[in-house]
């Protein structure tokens, strides 16, 4: 075969510029510390990298973002429960004392203001939040727990839910009088020793509370159905006859004694007074029902949809005077919020203030608050009473029916002393359960947050694994490519001297 010098010449070029581009790939990755720049130098690597890319993107937002916000979430959520449980133990303090000492008005009412404070602040922990976010309230994360100002503007018909366990049986006062059954007698009566001869008494009576007091109180709007098992073993459902729910106020005299066949409503403090031939049956109840409306609410008051299936009405205005704007109908389900952690992992990190912070407490301090109220409310009576028997101007016979009353007062400001003490002694236990609902909350949310921290340290250990394996699969040995330049380099210069020599050899020079 012939070569020429063409030939020569060309295959000299050919090789220059092959070193010339191996030199520039080793050039390139000297620089950019990249085994390639583009997919096509190594379609392998490149595919590689992009998985890896993705997995690492993947997992720093997990590991940088996802887990830091969620532990931000549970601290909070903490530390507002281990507030709670703070307060519980102050508020039992002061439940004991009103239980076991004998307090003046001016004591009892400071006790009681005490408490209330205190219960009012276990609710404001429940509005507490995260960066803006109310963690406590599930889904509604940018509605606080409780009312922010007084409203009337809303009618809530709520639906409670009870069990036959939840009937509780409480002792109340049967009777008893006023200095008005005294001073402005029935029309038609003048008051007598005999007016005043039934003496009150202290009677145990079947009750449940409602979660609100100050509700509406209407016929027909107090709705109740329950459903027990028979001695079949079959579920009976009944529909209580709304005949049958007596609304009463709680200063009527015969506020807790229902018939017994029926139940009474007292819409100023919430309790359902049930009789005892109802509660024979009520008792089995595997649930019970109860429909009941409220349209007054007052600041710090907590919001009916975060605790019970509701109905609310918004009105232009007052719900009194007003026509209805819009409706919205609430449906009690729990509402878990979860953050991924991991890959295919995602874990809860709220509570629901209705696990945690029970209405149990704030409607016992109401009821303390009535006693208190009753007790305050006597001795008063007794108070107008003796004033009356020391005016000169009482007769022989006024101060004898006077004195028939002031003697059944007494009677009766024994009887409501001891239910009073009772109830503080109520409210011991119902502090109890609160700082039990925090604590199960917080074991809950304990167990949640070690598995965090578990992914956490894992995540840790993966984003460096990663990291290493998408090093070693895109960035290029730096002492091996430096070797490979300075070698690449040699040869390039060679073939650039080899190829000098060519072109300066000629037929001329041998001729």
């Amino acid at each position: 075969m012939r070569v020429t010098n063409q030939m020569m010449s060309n295959n000299a070029l050919s090789n220059i510029n092959k070193n010339k581009i191996a030199l520039s790939k080793l050039e390139e990755q000297y620089s950019t510390n990249k085994k390639i720049q583009k997919p096509s130098d190594d379609p392998v690597v490149a595919v590689r990298a992009l998985k890896l890319r993705k997995n690492l993107s993947e997992l720093n937002q997990y590991y940088e973002k996802n887990i830091p916000d969620a532990k931000s979430w549970m601290e909070i959520t903490e530390s507002a429960l281990k507030n709670v449980t703070d307060i519980c133990t102050s508020i039992n303090g002061y439940a004991n004392q009103g239980a076991t000492d004998t307090l003046t008005a001016d004591n009892r009412a400071s006790v009681l203001k005490n408490i209330q404070q205190l219960v009012s602040q276990i609710y404001e922990e429940g509005n507490s939040n995260c960066a803006g976010r109310y963690v406590f309230t599930g889904y509604k994360t940018d509605t606080g727990l409780l009312f922010d100002q007084d409203t009337n503007n809303k009618k809530y018909t709520i639906t409670q839910e009870f069990k036959g366990t939840d009937i509780s049986s409480s002792e109340r006062v049967i009777g008893g009088y006023t200095v008005d059954d005294y001073t402005n007698p029935a029309a038609g009566t003048t008051p007598s020793v005999g007016t005043f001869s039934t003496a009150p008494v202290s009677q145990s009576v079947y009750t449940m509370n409602l979660g609100y007091n100050d509700l509406d109180g209407t016929a027909g709007s107090v709705k109740i159905g329950y459903t027990y098992k028979n001695a079949g073993g079959t579920d009976v459902t009944v529909n209580i006859d709304p005949t049958k729910i007596n609304i009463v106020s709680v200063s009527d005299k015969n506020a807790y004694s229902a018939a017994d066949d029926g139940i009474n409503f007292i819409k100023e403090t919430g309790e359902l007074v049930i009789g005892k031939t109802v509660h024979e049956t009520m008792k089995l109840a595997t649930d019970i029902k109860v429909d009941y409306q409220k349209s007054e609410f007052s600041k710090g008051d907590v919001k009916p949809e975060m605790y019970y299936d509701c109905v609310m009405e918004q009105h232009v205005g007052a719900v009194a005077s007003t026509a209805v704007e819009k409706t919205i109908t609430y449906e009690k389900k729990s509402q878990n919020i979860s953050y991924d952690i991991n890959f295919n992992q995602s874990l809860v990190v709220n509570t629901e203030a209705s696990d945690a912070i029970p209405m149990d407490l704030k409607r016992q301090v109401d009821i303390v608050a009535k006693a208190i109220q009753d007790v305050d409310k006597v001795e008063s009576d007794i108070t107008e009473v003796k004033k009356m028997l020391e005016d000169t101007s009482t007769t022989d016979a006024q101060k004898k029916v006077l004195e028939a009353l002031q003697s059944q007062l007494e009677t009766e400001l024994s009887l409501k002393t001891s239910i009073m003490q009772k109830e503080f002694g109520n409210t011991l236990t119902a502090t109890s359960n609160q700082q039990q609902a925090a604590n199960l909350a917080v074991a809950d949310l304990g167990s949640r947050y070690v598995r965090l921290e578990m992914t956490e340290e894992r995540l840790s250990t993966q984003q460096t694994d990663f990291e290493d394996l998408l090093s070693t699969n895109e960035d290029a040995d730096m002492v091996e490519t430096i070797v490979k330049y300075n070698s690449q380099s040699t040869i390039y210069n060679a073939s650039l001297s080899a190829a000098a020599k060519i072109a300066k050899n000629s037929l001329l020079d041998f001729i």
